[in-house]
């Protein structure tokens, strides 16, 4: 029995060997997953606990300031002598992330010092690590508060040692600190997925904007490609000059730059920023950026740029560098590049970006007609390639110019097979909203009796709907007005209840003529109370009243009146009672008609002033 028990495997024990490598107060070692495989000091159970209870305080708030100081400075007074573990650890770091914006300038400037380490050597590793990334930004966001006199550095309180807001470090010292620090690592910093988002908040700070922490935006649920907004403050004079070195840094990098995701974001946010503080940098480094594209070596008769046009990570670089130019460097690019290859790039599955970028870029400016003229051409073939997206922008772009507004609906009625014969311009309207040619939605000559037809209002598309919407700011409007006027009721109400065909309708009829609108509502009675229970013709419905004379509206409120049990019931019905009034209007219809005669007085005259 002894030699069988000797034969086992010894077991490793749980928590180590009590009597050697004995982990200090407050600690304890683990083989780190996926980072080099070296062993890293992480907190204790005990320790992450606190850290817990931490972050459950400061989700409850504090009722007095001198509570909430006094707590602020005990955690970050508990935190000093292991701040990079606490920021390195999964908990600690969410604690701490929420704890400095509640601290002081000087608070956050010490944190940041003791994060840096000996000469900064921490700053690194902390910057590119997967907690401790977000504590430096969250740290480097409070310096849109160091012009603040916060109560805290002021008159600290009583059981602080350190009475000398700048014994605890300056916050601008340590940010310049950590701007040195990326520039003599910058290709670690800005190639690493967690560093790259703190160099971009640090361009942000130099250039004296910030944009919200991260987790409290989320750009993903309506608009993936969306940007947070930023936020301007007052940067110190010091930022302006490392910015510019920064800037330099990264130019002399830009070949990563053009060809690394991380990289590429990170030079992108500088661009962004420049754009808006700094113009006379940013068409410096668009002129170096445009220099180094243009002068990689290409095939014969083949621009270079086109490389990077069709390339993920060159295209978003090559978007902001559209999106951030000045209007002689687009002219510049349309000459020498992309004249006459419009068409071939807007087919592009990732070309057809950059290319819908200029076209908005360009609206503006003198080249436009050219650009357009150029589209227009291949525009059912951008259809058919499924590139809606550079249609819907240059719908968007002929809003600004006039003269191309009555030809590019010419070039869409022929790409949708309904301009001639006339008859079929009624149709526009759904078919635009469908995407879908005439011949596969309405009975022709040529088709077959066995292909079934599709009913274009059942099939109505999110580009569709922009298109529709672009549409309906030109000047002349008639052809698709003319198009809702000759659809049913039932079709009307369809639409109207629709996602995105609401918001179609909306557009072109809130904008007509009061006689055309009229017209509209008189074909609408009868559905005004299954719009307005509905989810999106109940918002649809309070737009025609906000655009409606008074006596349209006179005309809708008696059709709901009768059903006040119905709308009082319903989930949407029953916000629409009260904002038209119609209990007054039941009860003391005189006055209700003054109020509302008032009320469109009012509107007409701001109406009058913004145009």
């Amino acid at each position: 029995m002894v030699e069988k028990m000797e034969e086992r495997p010894k077991k490793q024990p749980k928590e180590g060997n009590k009597n050697r490598n004995k982990p200090e107060h407050g600690e304890r070692r683990t083989r780190e997953n996926g980072l080099g495989g070296g062993d890293r000091k992480r907190l204790d159970p005990q320790t992450v606990d606190y850290y817990r209870r931490v972050c459950d305080m400061l989700n409850e708030g504090f009722t007095e300031d001198e509570e909430k100081v006094l707590f602020v400075d005990n955690v970050l007074r508990e935190m000093e002598e292991q701040a990079t573990m606490v920021a390195m650890d999964k908990i600690g770091s969410v604690a701490l992330q929420k704890l400095l914006p509640f601290a002081s300038v000087a608070q956050v400037g010490k944190v940041l010092s003791l994060l840096a380490g000996e000469a900064g050597s921490d700053l690194k590793t902390v910057s590119c690590d997967r907690c401790g990334g977000h504590i430096i930004e969250s740290a480097l966001r409070q310096m849109s508060r160091w012009t603040d006199n916060s109560p805290s550095e002021e008159e600290p309180p009583a059981t602080t040692e350190d009475n000398a807001p700048e014994d605890c470090g300056n916050l601008e010292e340590q940010v310049l600190s950590l701007s040195n620090v990326v520039r003599e690592n910058v290709l670690e910093f800005i190639k690493n997925a967690h560093g790259s988002h703190v160099v971009r908040t640090l361009v942000q700070v130099l250039a004296g904007c910030v944009a919200p922490p991260r987790t409290e935006y989320r750009p993903g649920v309506k608009d993936k490609n969306a940007t947070p907004t930023l936020t301007d403050f007052e940067a110190p004079v010091s930022f302006w000059y490392e910015l510019k070195n920064l800037s330099a840094c990264l130019m002399e990098n830009v070949n990563v730059c053009v060809t690394d995701s991380n990289a590429s974001h990170v030079l992108q946010m500088m661009l962004t920023v420049c754009h808006r503080k700094r113009p006379k940098l940013l068409k410096q480094m668009n002129k170096s950026i445009m220099g180094y594209l243009c002068g990689i070596s290409s095939a014969p008769g083949v621009s270079p740029l086109f490389v990077f046009f069709k390339d993920q990570t060159g295209s978003r670089l090559l978007e902001t560098v559209i999106q951030c130019s000045h209007k002689a460097l687009l002219r510049n690019l349309y000459k020498c590049h992309l004249k006459k290859n419009l068409v071939d790039l807007a087919l592009h599955p990732i070309a057809n970006y950059p290319v819908q970028k200029f076209i908005a870029a360009s609206a503006n400016l003198k080249v436009f007609p050219k650009v357009f003229n150029e589209i227009v051409e291949g525009l059912e073939a951008i259809m058919a390639a499924e590139r809606m997206g550079v249609v819907t922008q240059l719908a968007k772009s002929c809003v600004e110019q006039e003269e191309t507004q009555g030809l590019l609906l010419q070039h869409l009625l022929q790409a949708f097979h309904c301009a001639e014969p006339a008859s079929r311009h009624t149709a526009s309207l759904p078919l635009f909203l469908s995407l879908y040619t005439y011949e596969l939605c309405y009975p022709t000559e040529a088709s077959e009796d066995e292909t079934p037809l599709k009913n274009p209002l059942e099939v109505i598309c999110y580009h569709g709907s922009c298109l529709v919407q672009s549409l309906a700011k030109f000047k002349d409007r008639s052809l698709l007005m003319n198009s809702v006027h000759s659809l049913s009721p039932t079709e009307l109400l369809a639409l109207g209840s629709h996602q995105m065909g609401s918001h179609a309708l909306q557009a072109l009829v809130t904008t007509s003529s009061d006689k055309s609108k009229g017209k509209f509502l008189r074909k609408m009675e009868g559905t005004y109370v299954q719009l307005a229970c509905s989810r999106n013709g109940s918002r649809f419905l309070e737009a025609l009243w906000n655009s409606a004379t008074v006596s349209q509206r006179q005309s809708i409120a008696e059709e709901l009146l009768p059903s006040e049990t119905q709308l009082r019931a319903d989930r949407y019905g029953r916000h629409i009672w009260p904002k038209f009034g119609l209990t007054h209007f039941g009860k003391r219809k005189a006055h209700w008609m003054e109020i509302q005669t008032g009320e469109s007085k009012k509107r007409k005259m701001f109406s009058d002033i913004l145009e």
